[in-house]
């Protein structure tokens, strides 16, 4: 039994040696921000035991690049248990646009070079749960941090295609849980600066999702920072009908505090 208890205060001991103190406050950041997406790529509905039109977000949809708010917030929690890290980014395309051919879109046809209206949301919320390496922080007097876990995210998909002219519509609404992994790092060169990355993803059968974000972060004043990045995102998905192959990607900038 003094045996055991021996070699449990060792075990703590030894423990505190390759953890930093950090790792037993807790700590919070929270950043608001704006991206800019700029959309490309094609998606189709299938149904009834029709093939769906392929139809470009761009040239087909008319879909422009769009200026839209992201929030997230990443809650350092104590020894041995994990860090979270909520992100939510609202998605959301519309356009009018019109095809040189006849349109098949959820089983419904589309008269051909007849304007018709679409509307596009893949809105998604991501819940990871990380830790960090503190031997890898230790061994570089806090210049850099790597993070490794699991992400899940939900995608909130909806797309409908109206022809006012002809009044035929059609529309779809998904639900899409994604299981991913997620790696994030730090870069610390100086103290009141940051070069930082993560990246969501995974890929199985025919769908694919992956995320990564770069962003340069500056402490203004006190726990506020200013960051800017840019951001690239690419969703496949063939599953319920809904065949997708998009990507979206642009600058981004982001105001918040961390303590």
């Amino acid at each position: 039994m003094k045996r055991m208890q021996l070699y449990l205060l060792c075990l703590l001991v030894l423990s505190l040696q390759i953890v930093p103190y950090r790792a037993f406050a807790f700590g919070l950041e929270v950043g608001v921000g704006y991206w800019m997406q700029s959309p490309s790529g094609n998606f189709a509905f299938n149904s009834n035991g029709l093939t769906g039109t392929d139809l470009n977000l761009k040239s087909d949809l008319q879909y422009n690049t769009q200026y839209q708010p992201y929030a997230r917030i990443k809650a350092e929690l104590p020894l041995f248990l994990p860090n979270i890290y909520l992100m939510a980014t609202p998605m959301s395309f519309d356009g009018t646009g019109q095809k040189n051919i006849s349109i098949n879109f959820g089983g419904q046809t589309f008269n051909a070079n007849t304007p018709f209206e679409s509307k596009l949301n893949l809105n998604h919320y991501d819940l990871a749960f990380y830790y960090s390496l503190p031997f890898l922080k230790n061994a570089t007097l806090d210049v850099l941090n790597v993070e490794l876990g699991i992400n899940g995210r939900v995608i909130d998909f909806q797309a409908r295609v109206n022809q006012p002219t002809t009044d035929v519509s059609a529309s779809k609404t998904l639900t899409i849980p994604v299981p991913m992994v997620y790696f994030g790092m730090q870069v610390k060169p100086v103290k009141n600066i940051s070069i930082e990355a993560e990246a969501r993803g995974i890929a199985y059968g025919s769908n694919s999702y992956y995320d990564i974000i770069g962003r340069a972060k500056l402490i203004i004043y006190g726990p506020a920072f200013i960051s800017a990045g840019y951001r690239y995102e690419v969703v496949r998905i063939d599953q319920s009908g809904v065949k997708a192959d998009v990507n979206f990607n642009g600058p981004l900038v982001e105001l918040g505090f961390s303590f």
